[in-house]
């Protein structure tokens, strides 16, 4: 290997990263305030130009499923946000309905649902409530007047003598034919008579077989005659009871009638209510005993059981308020927290009375779907899926715009139910649901009828520009969050910092993270340690110190890992050279917290028959993505080396003290330094880490979390020992992504680590091993002493031996080598 390498060629490369393209700063003078109790609070969404755009219109199209799915990361706001939005819209859209529910008179278990303007149902159920209290005094005194009585005793005299008229023929008739009429407790019984004594059987055995006929032949006469008056008081007593009952209707009307008209003109304008006071008349004059003195009914003294037996009859003439917008100014806005069944459509309750369960129409319970209607219902998505039925009751009632109370004992059961069937209510509410990105197209990919019902997507996007207004609306932020949470108020020093961390969350120096929530936390967090240091106002080591307490909160695997990086458990080298080892760089993500890691690969060759396998793929360890990025590996070997020879060689590849599976292909140059590194049987500096995947062509490509990767190798070779030399090589295309610490960047200014950007494999394998990489001539070979021409030697070799092998004679062909097929 080159001297050069060794004595520091790399660290003096032009690849080198500058210090101030390492992170992005924000000058604190730059901000207009000192602290953010002078920037006004925000008012309004951040960075998300589309998403207003998205909610206006969702919310003003009134066509068919037009309905909202707000889309985002957790965090992002999407919740705060909509909430916010449709809390001042809300007041300026028109008042929604109140619903009521009462009593069929018809079909007792079908309850009517009647529409009413806002805060009318409450007063319905408060007039009807007095109407029955009124009702009861009103029908009392007139039932206990005396006039009454007069009434009924007039309305039966007729009957009266009617009936004893008929009692009075019926003696007569079985007078004449010998016999006497005596009631008992069985009723009235014919009994033969001889003057005034009535004849025993034995008495009857004695009289003569003449007169034994005629007393037989007389008795069903009698009989007959018996049987016809009764029939006759019978149809008397109907008459009698049906008068009392026309006087009871005609009395029980003229005592509510004056109650019922001061309701009437009350809801003159409401003609589904007026036809329910009606109805409720006729009911009360049908049954009027319900509302009549008696035995039994409550008084101060009476046993519970009597005033309840009470609420029972009179309870069908209540007014169940099943909705109650009286309070609202504008249109509902609901957010239901745990959206099952029957908390979105409402349910049947059931209550004990004297033993048993019952329910009626004043048990129907509204959902949230009810409480919304004319409004907007906002839904966790998650929470609905989880629900048993939830989703398809919502998707059922969305697409027949109505509301129907069913229980779910009913859908599921084997065998019919009884149970109530309120009236439906039709549905025009907006259905707001919030959910990830991820969510929504898997609804799209597997429910044909989600995007139907949810045609207007509000996508968050999880970072906006870093720009001036943008900083401003940061601050902004800061300052309403401290407000609402009353914290310390942040200088302008606290706001840069938190700024910068904002971009650091998104691992780039032209974005900022749109997840608010995060934000507030470390504002949260950095007021409690200015307080902690007695300081009123924040400032940037606040900040600092919250975002180090809340890492070591977290960072307790990545200290137990470092731990076996520095003792040597797991096999890391920072220092030296190696033949086909390079040190890679791996992420590891556990919930709230993400680092990186060095990664030792490595590879081994051999003369074969053109394969290259990497271990982890073999036994299925690795993901596609990290399959795909090895495949291109092997292309790349094809088009760089596989235009003159085959390539006769057998490669594997791994990641040593690898036991779980791994994915992504960050990792594919690295591979390909280690490969190329044991064909050349050239060294590579173990003083660099290594990132990037590649294409065919040898360029090299962009990876995620470059910052953390860095900071990663960073620790391990503090950990082990610094030497001036150690760093890391990323793709160049990652520099804008870098938001490296305050400690990496000080020591890249102080020349104690470095990074470099590479654009090319050839680049890296110069930076890796002091050597030129060399370019193709004309003849299609590299130049001496170059990378390149190291690994074309080696596999021409390696094709030669094996057509060697091949030949019966051991000579090689005279067309090249042929190489055996191989066989599986």
């Amino acid at each position: 290997m080159s001297s050069k390498a060794a004595t520091g060629r790399t660290t003096a490369s032009p690849l080198r990263v500058a210090p101030i393209d390492l992170r992005r700063r924000l000058d604190p003078s730059t901000l207009p305030f000192e602290t953010t109790a002078e920037v006004e609070p925000l008012a309004t969404l951040i960075g998300q130009p589309r998403v207003k755009d998205a909610i206006d219109f969702g919310i003003e199209v009134s066509g068919f499923g037009y309905n909202l799915f707000l889309a985002g990361a957790p965090g992002s706001g999407r919740a705060e946000t909509i909430r916010d939005y449709l809390a001042k819209l809300a007041p300026s859209r028109p008042a929604a309905e109140d619903w009521v529910y009462v009593h069929n008179f018809d079909q007792p278990q079908r309850p009517h649902a009647i529409q009413m303007p806002p805060g009318r149902g409450r007063q319905l159920a408060a007039d009807m409530d007095e109407l029955i209290v009124a009702a009861r005094r009103h029908v009392g005194t007139v039932f206990e007047s005396e006039g009454y009585e007069e009434r009924r005793e007039k309305a039966l005299v007729e009957v009266g003598h009617e009936r004893d008229t008929v009692l009075a023929g019926m003696r007569r008739f079985a007078a004449e034919h010998g016999f006497r009429l005596e009631a008992t407790p069985t009723g009235l019984v014919a009994v033969p008579v001889l003057g005034d004594r009535p004849l025993t059987p034995d008495d009857i055995r004695l009289l003569t077989p003449e007169r034994q006929a005629e007393v037989e032949r007389n008795g069903v006469l009698v009989q007959d005659a018996v049987v016809a008056g009764l029939r006759h008081l019978h149809q008397l007593d109907r008459e009698a009871a049906e008068r009392v009952r026309r006087l009871d209707r005609e009395v029980a009307t003229f005592a509510i009638d004056p109650l019922l008209q001061t309701l009437r003109e009350r809801y003159q304008t409401l003609p589904d209510v007026l036809a329910h006071l009606e109805r409720v008349r006729a009911d009360i004059a049908d049954n009027v005993y319900e509302f009549r003195p008696r035995t039994g009914d409550p008084t101060p003294a009476a046993p519970p059981w009597e005033a309840t037996a009470s609420e029972e009859r009179t309870g069908r003439y209540r007014v169940n308020v099943f909705v109650d917008n009286g309070g609202l100014a504008g249109a509902p806005v609901i957010f239901e927290p745990n959206p099952t069944y029957y908390n979105l459509l409402g349910r049947v309750e059931y209550r004990g009375v004297l033993g048993t369960v019952v329910t009626d129409f004043r048990q129907v319970r509204a959902g949230a779907l009810h409480r919304a209607n004319g409004g907007f219902l906002i839904l966790e998505v998650a929470d609905v899926l989880r629900s048993p039925m939830a989703w398809d009751a919502l998707k059922r009632a969305l697409r027949a715009r109505e509301l129907r109370i069913e229980s779910l004992g009913e859908q599921l059961s084997a065998t019919p139910t009884t149970s109530l069937a309120p009236d439906p209510i039709p549905l025009g509410a907006k259905v707001v649901l919030i959910g990830t990105t991820a969510l929504f197209h898997g609804l799209h990919a597997v429910d044909d009828d989600f995007g139907e019902l949810f045609k207007v997507k509000v996508d968050f996007a999880p970072d906006m520009d870093w720009s001036d207004d943008h900083v401003r609306s940061y601050a902004a932020f800061i300052s309403r969050h401290v407000q609402q949470a009353g914290l310390r108020h942040f200088d302008r020093g606290a706001v840069a910092r938190v700024v910068e961390q904002g971009a650091r969350l998104r691992d780039n120096q032209r974005k900022l993270s749109t997840r608010l929530m995060e934000v507030a936390d470390l504002v949260t967090e950095a007021s409690f340690w200015a307080g902690k240091a007695g300081r009123e106002v924040v400032r940037a080591e606040d900040v600092q110190e919250a975002i180090a307490r809340r890492d070591g909160r977290s960072n307790l695997v990545e200290e137990r890992l470092q731990e076996l990086v520095t003792e040597g458990t797991i096999r890391i080298q920072t220092e030296g050279q190696r033949v086909g080892q390079v040190n890679g760089l791996e992420v590891l993500e556990l919930g709230d917290y993400r680092f990186g890691l060095p990664s030792r690969v490595t590879a081994r060759v051999s003369m074969g028959r053109g394969s290259v396998e990497s271990i982890e793929r073999e036994i299925d360890l690795s993901g596609p993505i990290h399959s795909k990025g090895f495949l291109i590996l092997t292309g790349y070997l094809a088009g760089q080396y596989g235009q003159e020879w085959p390539l006769a060689l057998r490669a594997t590849l791994t990641f040593e003290q690898s036991y779980e599976g791994v994915d992504g292909d960050s990792a594919s140059s690295t591979e390909l330094y280690a490969l190329l590194s044991a064909l050349a049987d050239l060294p590579l500096t173990q003083e660099i880490a290594v990132t990037g995947s590649v294409d065919q062509h040898g360029e090299v490509q962009a990876v995620g979390a470059v910052t953390d990767k860095i900071e990663g190798f960073f620790r391990a070779c503090r950990a082990k020992g610094p030497t001036g030399r150690q760093g890391v090589a990323i793709p160049a295309t990652n520099v804008p992504n870098l938001m490296l610490s305050d400690e990496v960047v000080r020591a890249v200014q102080e020349e104690r680590f470095h990074v470099w950007a590479l654009q090319t494999i050839d680049e890296g394998l110069e930076l890796l091993t002091g050597v030129p990489a060399g370019e193709r001539q004309e003849d299609g070979t590299y130049p001496p002493d170059t990378v390149h021409r190291r690994v074309q030697d080696r596999l021409r070799h390696y094709a030669e031996r094996l057509n060697a092998f091949a030949q019966p004679d051991g000579r090689q062909s005279p067309h090249g080598p042929e190489l055996p097929h191989a066989t599986r």
